[in-house]
């Protein structure tokens, strides 16, 4: 009897502890993967239109999570648009607009609060492999922003001496690029390596998933928060061995195919390691595509413009996010949401302190969680300017109004072609007034027929420009804050 009862205490126990044990796991913080393309445009997977290319991990993400068709990033190039991401704020409250080349001196200050230091605060693991672009030397590096590990470069795989073709040496004095120092790889903060040409430059993305698996493995019982930021596919293109020629669409078609594999290896990690339902799992990209390469180049879409405009092309980028049991499985949302808003969503859904500081983004965790049917947000600032400030554009609902200004257009001259750079141009654009609804191409302005809604959203843009300030009408901000200073 004694012995009956002994066993039957053991196993009471042994169940008690594994029941424990199952809603401690359950009952973790969730794990953060954010995957961050550079220069990906908002076509260039099947679940946004793509056709030529087979992206069967993009798609089970669009299956299993949420889809955003009205996703924007920060601002329209890559400096900026990464300090929106992780800092919650439009790049120009905190000097980030534009774009970090070698010798420049502002970096991201390290004041700022970021996604990785917000969740080094409770508890989490943190890492990112791939390309950083928010300071270009020591000590304006990852690690000096919350991340226990950095593994990559400090800018785009084209800020090197290296011409179009890959391999020559750029001397041409009148080429920027004959001033670039070889293209740094960083381990921490140690230099241990550099890219010497696009062979080697084909190794990246596969270099940089094998890291974060390895982190997902190292930290799996860890919350964590993984930062994969995949150089590719801005141009130069460059793809491994095991991808080359294997698409119908090319060198492009091949890169996109290499980073659908990485995506699947990131995947396969997680349900192998029983990490797949306590991960966020987040897909998106930093701007539109970079035209001026042509088939070197991405798809927009069907919007206007691509890189470095204020046109749909330019900042609407594709945007996935899987959390299963709490995000359902294949929704599309078109609600307006941007890079901004994941720092203070991500808070929220592990608990995290907002920053001290003024940020600009929204929390849509009850609009993913479907506890609303609508995002917090209306309204979003198309700023640019490289050198400058300039408020170019306002989205209010599904309105436009976009402001005179010069700007970047690839509708003058015909694109580069095999990976040779076509001519740039510019061109002065007019005031007008887009439906977005009936007009994503931004074709047909319909300022005459809405005088009201031009009216409501210029007031709009009295707030921002006193906010943020404005060199298009010399308004200097009031709310803006300093970028570090590189002595």
């Amino acid at each position: 009897m004694r012995k009956s009862i002994t066993l039957l205490l053991l196993f009471l126990s042994f169940f008690n502890c594994k029941i424990t044990a199952q809603n401690k796991k359950q009952d973790s913080k969730p794990n953060i993967v954010i995957i961050n393309m550079d220069d990906m445009g908002y076509g260039d997977t099947e679940p946004y239109g793509m056709t030529g290319i087979p992206t069967p991990h993009f798609n089970q993400i669009a299956q299993e999570g949420m889809r955003f068709t009205n996703f924007n990033a920060g601002q329209a190039i890559c400096t900026a648009s990464r300090a929106a991401l992780l800092t919650g704020c439009y790049p120009n409250r905190i000097g980030m607009s534009g774009v970090l080349l070698p010798g420049m001196k502002h970096a991201l200050n390290p004041k700022e609060e970021t996604i990785a230091s917000m969740l080094k605060k409770v508890g989490y693991k943190t890492a990112n492999y791939g390309k950083w672009h928010l300071g270009n030397e020591m000590p304006y590096w990852p690690t000096n922003y919350g991340f226990d590990e950095f593994y990559g470069i400090p800018y785009s795989h084209d800020v090197w001496p290296i011409d179009y073709d890959g391999y020559s040496l750029v001397t041409d004095p009148k080429d920027m690029r004959s001033s670039f120092p070889p293209l740094p790889m960083i381990s921490n903060t140690t230099v241990i390596d550099t890219i010497k040409n696009i062979k080697e430059a084909s190794k990246l993305t596969t270099l940089f998933t094998e890291k974060a698996v390895g982190f997902i493995k190292k930290n799996k019982k860890n919350p964590f928060f993984l930062y994969l930021t995949h150089p590719l596919p801005h141009a130069p293109l460059a793809v491994s061995d095991k991808f080359k020629g294997k698409s119908d669409l090319g060198l492009f078609g091949d890169v996109i195919m290499e980073i659908d594999w990485s995506i699947g290896e990131i995947l396969k990690t997680l349900e192998n390691e029983d990490l797949s339902k306590n991960t966020v799992l987040i897909v998106t990209s930093d701007n539109g595509p970079w035209l001026v390469f042509g088939d070197n180049a991405g798809s927009s879409g069907g919007f206007r413009e691509g890189k470095s405009t204020t046109w749909e092309g330019g900042t609407r980028v594709p945007f996935l996010i899987r959390w299963p049991g709490k995000i359902e499985g294949g929704m599309v949302n078109s609600s307006l949401f941007t890079n901004m808003d994941l720092l203070p969503t991500i808070a929220a859904i592990t608990g995290a302190s907002l920053p001290e500081n003024k940020i600009d983004g929204l929390n849509f965790l009850p609009l993913l969680t479907g506890k609303t049917d609508k995002g917090p947000r209306d309204t979003f600032y198309y700023y640019f300017g490289i050198g400058s400030n300039n408020l170019e554009a306002i989205r209010y609902k599904h309105w436009k109004l976009v402001f005179p200004h010069k700007g970047t257009t690839y509708n003058k001259n015909l694109p580069g072609k095999d990976g040779l750079r076509g001519k740039g141009a510019t061109a002065e654009v007019p005031m007008a007034l887009y439906d977005l609804a009936h007009d994503p191409g931004e074709a047909r302005d319909v300022q005459e027929l809405y005088p009201e809604i031009v009216q409501q959203i210029q007031k709009i843009a009295e707030t921002a420009r006193e906010d943020l300030g404005d060199d298009l009408t010399n308004k200097v901000g009031k709310n803006i804050r300093k970028p570090a200073i590189i002595d």
